[in-house]
């Protein structure tokens, strides 16, 4: 990896440890919780170790490590999801991620999202081209817990819910055009959408908070209350019901 510019580094970290993943997951070592924590570990140590030997002067927040909050205080800081969606990983479904991304003065300006079971890795210097929106439109939500906002604001657009797995795995459904929104409401952390966020902004998308608001990326607190990605033209619809199903809630 040595000499390679920083998009192409997220990008050769996040495949590498997809592909560790996917050969962890097939050894049978380990089942259910047991390899859930087992990726979480493994992949995590090959991010840092690379990180550490590619980039040794910069700082790393990731899911899995002690957070050093020196980092606050860094222009550069790497934001790191080692396997996002460890339960679809564990159940062996396909829709889960690695996330690997660099902010540079608060700003995801670097990602990459590797989806290993579809063999695919996105980068923020290669988003494949934008595709028309479906008819009707397709809503992306969680699979275990939709978020009530994001259900009514689907109600009004008269859009399709599409449950699917990782943060990760749903963000790159609508850079990939399978679903044209992404309204998540009910919390996650910057690891959850750093990477996802600069190459669905490189694509062309829109990204915000579901105010409107820029999304920040090394705050001291890295929990992040909600996001918003869809297509530009989309986006004003979208954020007006959000603020209307809000006032209503309220």
């Amino acid at each position: 990896m040595s000499g390679v510019d920083d998009a192409a580094l997220a990008r050769q970290i996040a495949d590498a440890a997809g592909k560790l993943l996917l050969t962890l997951r097939d050894t049978g070592m380990f089942e259910g919780k047991a390899l859930g924590n087992a990726g979480d570990r493994v992949a995590n140590a090959m991010i840092l170790e690379a990180l550490a030997k590619e980039r040794p002067e910069d700082f790393v927040l990731s899911e899995e490590s002690a957070d050093d909050k020196a980092r606050c205080q860094q222009a550069r800081v790497w934001i790191v999801d080692p396997l996002d969606g460890t339960r679809e990983y564990s159940e062996g479904r396909t829709d889960w991620a690695v996330h690997v991304a660099l902010t540079i003065g608060c700003e995801p300006v670097i990602g990459a999202v590797a989806l290993p079971s579809l063999e695919l890795t996105l980068g923020s210097d290669s988003p494949p081209p934008l595709q028309p929106a479906h008819a009707p439109l397709r809503m992306l939500v969680s699979r275990t817990r939709p978020a009530a906002e994001a259900v009514a604001v689907a109600e009004k657009l008269g859009a399709e819910l599409l449950p699917m797995g990782s943060a990760g795995a749903k963000a790159m459904a609508v850079v990939r055009g399978e679903a044209d929104i992404y309204l998540h409401t009910g919390g996650q952390y910057e690891w959850d959408s750093c990477a996802p966020v600069a190459v669905a902004a490189a694509a062309g998308l829109h990204v915000s908070r579901v105010d409107g608001s820029p999304l920040v990326y090394n705050c001291e607190n890295p929990y992040m209350p909600d996001l918003l990605i869809c297509s530009r033209e989309l986006a004003p619809r979208v954020l007006e019901l959000v603020a209307e199903v809000a006032a209503a809630a309220g």
